[in-house]
């Protein structure tokens, strides 16, 4: 503890449990800071995943669909997971493999950006697909 003093340190007990404990000379509040510094970083680089949602139609046009799958693959590459919903109203429920085929036509676009983390389901009037996120790509 002397010594430390002499040097205008601070004595900090590394291991307490180690026979005998470890100490070492340091500056306390310089070590405190610099790990509160790397903490900051590291919260910075992080990215947090968000569920996107882009809502379709099944007798969509051409160039809306094109539209709305420059949206998807931007979305895909900023990393987050995007929900593809395709909304059918009145006699388009008779017809629901037309928004299967929409959804076929948005994984085959997509192409590598992309893997289907769930399988194209129909609940109630909406048919949905769930997109994430190639980690390789």
């Amino acid at each position: 503890m002397s010594r430390a003093r002499d040097k205008g340190m601070d004595l900090v007990e590394v291991a307490p449990n180690a026979r005998p404990p470890v100490c070492r000379i340091m500056d306390y509040g310089r070590y405190k800071y610099e790990q509160a510094k790397a903490e900051r970083e590291a919260r910075r680089k992080q990215h947090v995943t968000q569920m996107k949602e882009i809502k379709m139609r099944p007798n969509i046009e051409e160039h809306d669909f094109e539209f709305k799958t420059r949206h998807i693959k931007r979305f895909l590459m900023d990393r987050d997971k995007v929900k593809v919903t395709i909304m059918f109203r009145g006699r388009e429920m008779a017809h629901t493999e037309n928004g299967k085929e929409v959804l076929d036509d948005v994984v085959e676009e997509i192409g590598d950006l992309a893997i289907v983390e769930q399988q194209a389901r129909l609940e109630g009037r909406n048919m949905f697909l769930i997109l994430a996120p190639n980690s390789k790509k």
